[in-house]
C-alpha cells in the first residue's frame, strides 16, 4: 500500500529493516521524527527527538532506531500528534499513552512537565475503551466505544469544548450538544476540533477566525456546535488541516471550508469560507480524504483509487483537485505537505515474497496449470479441480460426479459467474454495486454465507439516490435483511431525491406500500 521510502526520514534505514517496518508516523517540524512499529509489534523511535517526543526517555536526538520498550507488544490502532510535539496513540485494548512536549497539559497527565516516557492517560478514561485519537497543535481528544468524546490540553480558543478557555489537565467529557449523542469519527486542527456523529451530523468548536468550523461566522465556539449547513448531508468522515475542514458524504461527495489561501479548500480560488461548500470532483466519487493540522495541503481518494491534491503543494497554490499518479493520499503528503509529515497512521505493505493468498491469486484464469474451465456466454475462464473442491461444498459435490474438463454455465452472466470464481481465489469481490446485485443471488442461490455479506458491503458503498431503489428491491428479494435495513435508512435520509427517480416510479406495488409505511414510522414524513 505504502513505500515508507517516500518519507526522507527512512532514507538510512537499511532494506532489511523497511521490510519489517508494518506501521510508521513521520511527525515534527521539519518531518524530521517518526516513530514505527515493526511485524513483530516492536517499537521504535528516530529523529531529533524535540521535547522528548520519541518517548525514549531523554532528549538525545538519533539517527539510528532506538526501541521504546514500554510500547513493545501493544498493538495500535491509532496515533495522533502535535506540533510541541505530543504524541498520542490508541492501543486495541482501548488505552491511551502520551508522552512528548507538556507545556498546556496536552498529555493529559495534570501537570506541565514534558513527558520523556509513554504513560498510561488514566483520569476519567479507565473505565473506557478508546478507538481513536486526534491531536492540534497543543490539545488532544479521544473518542470511546460508548461515541463519547473527551478532551484536554490547550483551550485558549475553546478547543477542548469545556464552556471555558482555561486550559483542561486531565481528560474532561465534552458533554454539551453532545449529550447522549453518539460519535464515530475526530479530527483536529491546530485550534478547533470536529466531531461526526452516527446520523451524519457534524458538529465543531474551538477557533474560528478564518470559518474552519462551518458555522456561517468567524467567532470561536466554546462548546460543540452543529454545522446547520450540512442539515440533510450524512457526513462519514471529516479531516482538519492548519485552519481549513474536509467532510465526506455517505454518496461519496467532499465538502471544504475554512482557511483558503493555498487553495485548499479547491474551489478554484483563494476566498475563506465559512460555510462548507462542495467542491467539483467531475462526478467521482470519493472514499477519504486526507488533511493535517501542520499544513495548507488536502487530498482525496477515488473509488477508482485514483488520488487527488490540492492546497499548498511544494510551495505552490493548488487551487483545483489535481490528479496525481499516486496510489495512496499519504504520498501526497510524503512528497508534497510542507513538511512532510503523515496526516494518519501509516500502515505499510509487505515484502515482495508472495504468501499463499497472493500464489493462489495470480493461478486465477491462468490456463497454464488449470484443469478445468466453465465456458459462460461463450467465454472460458480457467480454474483448478482441487481448489474448487476446498473453497466450495457446491462445487466439492458437483466435482466428485463429474469427470468433464469444460462445464457450461446458462444461469448466471459471465461477469457475475467470473466474480464469483475469482472469490474463491482472492477472499474479495471487484465488482460495481448493480452488478454485485448478480453476485448476490449467485452467494444466495449457492448458500455461500460470507460472499453474501461481502455482496452487501459492496452495494452499501456504491448507494447512490438514484440506484437506492434498485438495491433495496434487491435486498428484499434476496432476504438480506442487514442491507435491506441499510438501503431503507439511506432512502429515508434522501427521500425527496430518491423519490424523484424512474426506479421509484417503476417500484412494486408491495414493496412500495411496505416502504412508505415503515417510513412512516420511522418519522419521515413529520414536518
Amino acid at each position: 500500500m505504502l513505500d515508507v521510502g517516500k518519507w526522507p526520514v527512512f532514507a538510512l534505514l537499511p532494506p532489511e529493516e523497511l521490510r519489517l517496518v508494518r506501521q510508521a508516523c513521520v511527525f515534527g517540524s521539519a518531518g524530521n521524527e517518526a516513530i514505527y512499529v515493526t511485524v513483530n509489534d516492536e517499537m521504535f523511535a528516530l529523529g531529533t527527538n524535540s521535547s522528548g517526543c520519541l518517548g525514549l526517555g531523554d532528549t538525545q536526538s538519533t539517527i539510528e532506531p532506538r526501541r521504546i520498550d514500554i510500547l513493545c507488544g501493544k498493538k495500535i490502532i491509532s496515533l495522533s500528534y502535535g506540533t510541541g510535539p505530543h504524541v498520542v496513540i490508541a492501543t486495541a485494548d482501548g488505552e491511551v499513552y502520551a508522552w512528548g512536549h507538556n507545556g498546556y497539559s496536552q498529555l493529559g497527565n495534570g501537570t506541565t512537565n514534558h513527558g520523556l516516557t509513554p504513560a498510561l492517560v488514566s483520569t476519567n478514561l479507565i473505565n473506557k475503551r478508546v478507538t481513536e485519537v486526534a491531536c492540534g497543535s497543543h490539545h488532544t481528544i479521544a473518542l470511546t466505544t460508548d461515541g463519547e468524546v473527551y478532551a484536554w490540553g490547550y483551550n485558549n480558543s475553546g478547543q477542548v469544548g469545556s464552556g471555558s478557555t482555561a486550559n483542561q489537565p486531565t481528560p474532561r467529557r465534552v458533554s454539551s450538544c453532545l449529550q447522549n449523542k453518539v460519535v464515530v469519527n475526530i479530527a483536529c486542527g491546530q485550534l478547533c476540533s470536529m466531531a461526526v456523529l452516527d446520523n451524519g451530523e457534524t458538529y465543531g468548536w474551538g477557533y474560528n477566525c478564518n470559518g474552519q468550523l462551518g458555522l456561517g461566522n468567524n467567532g470561536n465556539q466554546q462548546t460543540p456546535c452543529r454545522i446547520a449547513a450540512l442539515q440533510g448531508i450524512n457526513i462519514i468522515q471529516v479531516a482538519c488541516g492548519y485552519a481549513h475542514t474536509l467532510a465526506l458524504t455517505d454518496e461519496g461527495f467532499v465538502y471544504s471550508w475554512g482557511a483558503n489561501s493555498y487553495g485548499q479548500l479547491g474551489t478554484g480560488n483563494k476566498s475563506n469560507q465559512a460555510v462548507p461548500t462542495l467542491i467539483n470532483m467531475d462526478k467521482e466519487r470519493m472514499v477519504e480524504v486526507g488533511a493535517c493540522h501542520t499544513s495548507h495541503t488536502s487530498a482525496a481518494k477515488t473509488q477508482s483509487g485514483q488520488v487527488l491534491m490540492w492546497g499548498q503543494c511544494r510551495g505552490q497554490a493548488v487551487a483545483y483537485p489535481h490528479l496525481t499518479h499516486f496510489t495512496s493520499t499519504d504520498d501526497v503528503f510524503a512528497c508534497f505537505a510542507t513538511p512532510a509529515v503523515t496526516w494518519h497512521l501509516l500502515s505499510v505493505d509487505g515484502d515482495d515474497y508472495l504468501t499463499v493468498a497472493q500464489s493462489l491469486k495470480r493461478e486465477f484464469d491462468s490456463p497454464e496449470i488449470s484443469d478445468l474451465k466453465f465456458l459462460v456466454d461463450g467465454k472460458c475462464i480457467h480454474v483448478h479441480k482441487a481448489l474448487l473442491k476446498i473453497r466450495c461444498e457446491h462445487f466439492r459435490a458437483l466435482l466428485n460426479e463429474t469427470d468433464e474438463e469444460t462445464i457450461e454455465i446458462h444461469q448466471f452472466s459471465y461477469l457475475v459467474y467470473r466474480a464469483f470464481l475469482e472469490y474463491l481465489y482472492t477472499d474479495t469481490i471487484n465488482l460495481p454495486p448493480e452488478d454485485a446485485i448478480g453476485l448476490l443471488d449467485l452467494a444466495t442461490y449457492y448458500r455461500e454465507s460470507r460472499l453474501k455479506r461481502l455482496c452487501q458491503e459492496t452495494i452499501k458503498r456504491g448507494i447512490t439516490e438514484e440506484n437506492a431503489i434498485t438495491l433495496l428491491s434487491a435486498a428484499v428479494k434476496y432476504e438480506a435483511r442487514d442491507l435491506e435495513e441499510f438501503c431503507f435508512k439511506f432512502c429515508v435520509n434522501h427521500l425527496t431525491a430518491v423519490t424523484q427517480t424512474q426506479a421509484f416510479a417503476d417500484m412494486d406495488h408491495d414493496l412500495l406500500k411496505n416502504f412508505i409505511s415503515k417510513a412512516s414510522l420511522y418519522g419521515a414524513f413529520k414536518n
